[in-house]
């Protein structure tokens, strides 16, 4: 865990560059004690052996076989030794065909500088008070919870993630070179997939820990601000959660253009084929994801249940009691589950939509002029490198009115006014940004044509936010049905919960067939009906759609964060308007966190498709071979569809399980504790809130291995079976059963985006 006190913190409220700094030079030294620290130099290690033994099997040299069988042994290994001394002993390493275009500096630094805002507006959060010794006592514990949770969960998933790297390592190295790089051996690829996917996963780690670490120190602040106007609260919790956003967005740029350019010393590649090496970042950073995802979400929904079950239900206490043991587990759960884990979870989608998109505007630009190709490939970065300018200003130009007092303000809507301002400036920005980068003079109009696409992606983004607010927020009918049968009973309840929930699953998955109809049917006309342009539309559009995600992803953490200000305000005996202010936030926090579930899952069931795409190209250029269209009629095809979908509700199965073991342990733990402090209920006795995260943390950490690994290896093991069993006719048949395999999994998830926070709001 990462030790930092609140004088550390304290310190931060100085802006003097001189204290900043210190106080960043002590973060760094209490970071170097750290577990995370001990990982990182584990992992590097891990890389400088790839890197190694690569040149040992003579990786510098171009692919004559598989293995280049016309060497002897001990000749090709001194070779190799003597190319890895030749490069490491040189200065400039070998050249390739063209430099990088200048579009990929630029974006470099808008990535650089989206950075330096991160830090900017983790001091000035950093910078507030801290409020009374009460708040300061749940503050640390929360903190310490969480930081020990986490660093646990990252020691587990590190040493998977080892094991993953290594195998994928070694399987690259025992294949064939791909047949669209002949000149590239099988250790040149490996060590770049490798690489990739060990850059992914610690990114992606990185990002979810340091988003939940300000988080954790920012509820306490945002109570604090609490205490002096409900207009101060606000722009701390959302300047909060934008850290976050930004931080997340800037990490995944920075990332991919390292990679860029360190591929590229290995590999003596075209641009557009850049990509196709880099398959291993977004699958690295997945891999953290499902981990951190999982984890967390049983960590917070077992602590959710198992304190709402007893403090609630049996003893009749109000949420988030001092007296109920298992609130603090409550409060870190939401720093695990929301902060961390989606923190993860939009990184790995938003590397994984990038570099999909990447490979797909590579195909098309093969159409077009060698002058005129970069920029199909560079898109996606751009559109992100404006995402961070277009939501950074929005972020700060939301502000709350002042001289209202709490009824007089809407939170949501003071949201959704700076939420406005990036949409705007993205729609603008988008169409400059297609003019610059996608115009040809063979298809003049096509820029139009993506102009339209991205704009419709844009579009689709902003209902998804107005269907999930009209379905969550209490101030709409929906969610005051639910209510008004929660009068008559918990049947009624239950059962107005799940149709309303049910019914509200009809818009967006009606508005993502629209908006990919409209983008491919689009994109198709601006090059003359061509499949690969329509598709390249897709990727347009689901750009547009990821182009304001910094500010939704700063709503998102807006919700934990008031949600934990609410928990401390409750636990330090606040006075009560300062509840009735936390609990207005905490209340708009559940519908922005439903917003970015639905949109999250809107965005990823959008570029399901664009993902689709992008493997059957990732295939046909592994292969050498073309491939064509997936037949939902093979019989393999269509079984790997229903296996997709069947997986889905085995992976859910085995998910709920888990929180339901963990949430009886929990039960269990609160009923002893009531029963042998009998003090607790008057005060007189305080209760153990460490047994209670303690039970959390280690079965949250248990359960999460057995569907981690269902969900990792299925897919694999279908692809293999029918490779094996069925390639026959057709050799490809594993890699197409494989790719209707998500087919199944993408519907279930549109049809969930909404249904779920429905029946929580």
């Amino acid at each position: 865990m990462l030790p930092t006190t609140n004088q550390q913190a304290a310190n931060m409220a100085n802006m003097g560059p001189d204290v900043f700094f210190k106080s960043a030079d002590m973060w760094y030294r209490s970071f170097r004690n750290s577990t995370i620290y001990g990982q990182l130099r584990i992992i590097a290690a891990i890389c400088f052996g790839f890197v190694v033994l690569f040149f040992l099997l003579g990786g510098g040299g171009p692919a004559t076989g598989v293995h280049s069988e016309h060497r002897e042994g001990e000749d090709r290994a001194s070779e190799g030794l003597m190319e890895a001394t030749e490069i490491l002993q040189s200065r400039n390493p070998p050249m390739v065909s063209a430099p990088l275009p200048a579009m990929l500096y630029v974006v470099a630094l808008v990535a650089l500088g989206g950075l330096a805002f991160a830090a900017w507006l983790a001091a000035w959060v950093l910078g507030k008070d801290e409020g009374d010794e009460k708040m300061r006592q749940v503050s640390d514990a929360i903190r310490e919870g969480a930081a020990g949770f986490l660093s646990t969960q990252y020691a587990s998933i590190f040493k998977l993630a080892v094991v993953v790297l290594v195998g994928i390592f070694l399987m690259y190295l025992l294949r064939e070179p791909p047949k669209n790089l002949p000149q590239v051996a099988s250790s040149r690829l490996a060590l770049c997939v490798a690489v990739s996917f060990a850059t992914g996963c610690i990114l992606s780690g990185v990002a979810g820990y340091v988003g939940m670490w300000v988080a954790v120190r920012s509820n306490v602040r945002v109570a604090s601000a609490a205490c002096r106007s409900f207009q101060e609260a606000i722009d701390v919790g959302l300047r909060a959660g934008a850290f976050s956003g930004v931080l997340v967005v800037s990490m995944v740029l920075l990332g991919i253009i390292a990679l860029l350019f360190g591929v590229r010393l290995v590999v003596p590649a075209a641009l557009h084929q850049l990509p196709f090496l880099l398959v291993g970042y977004g699958f690295g950073a997945s891999f953290v994801a499902l981990f951190a995802q999982l984890g967390g979400g049983i960590y917070t929904k077992a602590a959710d249940v198992g304190a709402d079950m007893v403090g609630k239900v049996e003893a009749d206490i109000p949420e988030d009691d001092p007296r109920n043991p298992a609130v603090i587990a409550d409060l870190v759960g939401d720093n695990v589950g929301d902060c961390a884990g989606r923190g993860a979870d939009l990184f790995e989608s938003i590397a994984g939509e990038i570099l999909a998109a990447m490979i797909l505007g590579g195909t098309l630009s093969q159409q077009l002029p060698p002058d005129a190709r970069s920029g199909y490939v560079l898109f996606p970065l751009a559109i992100h490198a404006m995402d961070l300018i277009v939501s950074g200003i929005g972020i700060m130009m939301t502000e709350a009115p002042k001289g209202k007092g709490i009824k007089g303000i809407d939170p949501m809507e003071v949201l959704k006014s700076g939420y406005k301002v990036s949409v705007g400036l993205a729609a603008v920005g988008i169409v400059v940004l297609c003019r610059l980068l996608l115009y040809t003079e063979e298809h003049p109009t096509a820029w139009m044509n993506f102009s339209v696409c991205g704009l419709v992606g844009l579009g689709t983004a902003f209902l998804f936010i107005l269907v999930t607010q009209y379905y969550t927020d209490f101030n709409f009918p929906p969610v005051r049905q639910i209510a008004q049968a929660s009068v008559t009973g918990h049947g009624t309840n239950v059962i107005a919960g799940m149709s309303v929930g049910m019914r509200a699953t009809a818009a967006p998955a009606g508005i993502i067939c629209v908006a990919l109809l409209c983008s491919y049917k689009t994109g198709m006309a601006a090059f003359g009906g061509s499949a690969s342009a329509g598709l390249f539309g897709t990727a347009v559009a689901t750009m547009g759609m990821l182009s304001t995600v910094v500010f939704v992803l700063a709503m998102d953490v807006f919700g934990p964060i008031t949600d934990n200000a609410g928990g401390i305000v409750e636990m330090s005996e606040q006075p009560e308007s300062v509840r009735n202010i936390t609990d207005s936030l905490d209340a708009v926090g559940n519908t922005t966190k439903a917003i970015t579930k639905g949109f999250s899952v809107g965005s990823a069931s959008l570029a399901c498709f664009l993902l689709f795409s992008a493997f059957l190209d990732e295939v046909s250029e592994l292969a050498g071979q073309k491939v064509g269209a997936v037949d939902i009629s093979v019989p393999e095809v269509f079984l790997g569809g229903i296996a997709g979908a069947t997986l889905v509700f085995y992976f859910s199965g085995q998910c709920m399980t888990a929180v339901g073991s963990a949430a009886q342990e929990v039960v269990n733990n609160v009923r002893t504790q009531f029963r042998e402090r009998p003090g607790i209920m008057d005060g007189s006795q305080k209760p153990d809130y460490a047994s209670c995260v303690s039970i959390v943390t280690k079965a949250a950490l248990r359960e999460m291995v057995a569907p981690g690994i269902v969900a990792t290896t299925v897919p694999l093991c279908v692809g293999f079976f029918f490779r094996v069993a069925s390639s026959g006719n057709d050799r490809l048949i594993g890699a197409k059963a494989i790719a209707s395999f998500p087919v199944g999994p993408s519907a279930f998830r549109v049809c969930c985006s909404i249904e779920y926070p429905v029946n929580t709001s």
